[in-house]
């Protein structure tokens, strides 16, 4: 099996709902940042062996293998294939696995793996809008619960309290706030050009540039404890909940036949991929058996590990996961995560393993950990080792 070489990784900034992104196309952001890889990679759009992409609700603007309309919007090679798939909120981490193991098999030399959620112009959830999968032989076996149940149920069985959610809200603001402040998602970031909307959210003709991320807000622990509760449960609110946003990510894979003939320089290898199966009803507790696996698979420990990017979907998914698995905190997320930055569903997986890549190499860090939790019971799970 071939090496399987990170050569970049990419993001658009994150934009919040309604607002910087929401005039443009799903197609157009993606291609863009899919361009943006390109560009900074140095590999001529032509040795792409294929592109697979992710992305959650996949109706309407977001439908019909979104990757490939992106790519072809942006006049890339007509004879590039692409794919789509979904595997819910790690989809795009989940089509870096599968990039992987194509680069790893021989299968293709490159791959671009990538992912795409537009929330302001494709809500979460338009895709059932005409009807639900899940019928009475699937009730036979689960109860129907939400994420927003899921996340309760988690708080309860680990015994973390709102008080205890509402602190680390505060902690994902402060640290992405320190972050931006900093200049660290700079690098990671292609400015994206974005049409400029009205009041009424219609285009006025002009167009900006958009490249920063848009969630990141003041805020303070008294402000987040006088937060309204989600409706169906006492744990999480708007401060310690996951934002509805808009994002793309582009991961850039190769093996050493590319690398040697490109004269690419390779900036990490993955070491380890998975997508895990739990339980459908607390739904989000993927991250923990997916961590455990590809540590099992690298022989590395928790301790060894310089660099955690767990998905915040809910405070307590994070804090859950802590609780398992004993990481130092101040690697948890070091620049504040999805509760500040946002949740571009189809894209975060990408966006992770950009923000972990980039994380290490500020820090001369050398192993990084990607977790997610995936709706329906999954947890995807990449470590990824930075390359001097």
């Amino acid at each position: 099996m071939d090496n399987v070489y990170i050569i970049e990784a990419v993001r658009s900034p994150i934009g919040k709902r309604g607002k910087g992104l929401a005039g443009l196309m799903p197609a157009d952001l993606l291609g863009q940042v899919q361009s943006a890889a390109i560009n900074r990679s140095g590999i001529p759009p032509e040795k792409v062996g294929q592109v697979i992409g992710g992305c959650v609700s996949q109706v309407g603007e977001q439908t019909f293998n979104i990757a490939r309309i992106a790519w072809l919007s942006q006049g890339l090679p007509e004879d590039i294939a692409a794919t789509t798939i979904d595997s819910q909120c790690g989809s795009s981490q989940q089509a870096t696995s599968m990039g992987a193991a194509m680069v790893s098999c021989g299968m293709e030399d490159i791959v671009m793996c990538c992912g795409v959620e537009m929330m302001s112009r494709v809500p979460l959830g338009s895709a059932m809008k005409e009807g639900s999968p899940m019928g009475e032989s699937y009730f036979s076996h689960y109860q129907p619960t939400s994420q927003f149940q899921g996340a309760a149920m988690i708080a309860e069985e680990y015994q973390i309290s709102r008080a205890d959610t509402d602190r680390f809200g505060l902690r994902s603001q402060e640290r992405a706030k320190r972050a931006q402040q900093e200049g660290r998602f700079t690098r990671e970031i292609t400015p994206i050009m974005a049409p400029v909307l009205d009041a009424e959210g219609q285009p006025t003709g002009k167009t900006q540039e958009i490249s920063v991320d848009e969630g990141i807000r003041e805020t303070t622990l008294d402000a987040l404890t006088g937060l309204k509760l989600v409706p169906g449960q006492d744990i999480h609110t708007a401060g310690t909940s996951s934002q509805v946003s808009d994002g793309a990510a582009v991961v850039l894979l190769a093996n050493q036949k590319a690398v040697d003939e490109l004269g690419l320089k390779p900036r990490a290898k993955i070491l380890a991929s998975t997508l895990v199966g739990c339980d459908p009803e607390t739904m989000l507790k993927g991250p923990i058996p997916a961590s455990h696996k590809v540590l099992g698979q690298t022989g590395l420990s928790v301790a060894d590990i310089d660099v955690f990017e767990v998905n915040e979907a809910f405070a307590s998914v994070v804090m859950a996961w802590e609780k398992a698995l004993q990481p130092n905190p101040e690697n948890v997320n070091p620049n504040g995560g999805a509760i500040a930055l946002g949740h571009p569903t189809g894209s975060t997986g990408a966006r992770l393993i950009t923000s972990a890549l980039h994380e290490l190499e500020r820090k001369d860090g050398r192993y990084g950990l990607i977790a997610m939790c995936c709706g329906g019971g999954l947890g995807t799970g990449t470590i990824i080792e930075r390359l001097p």
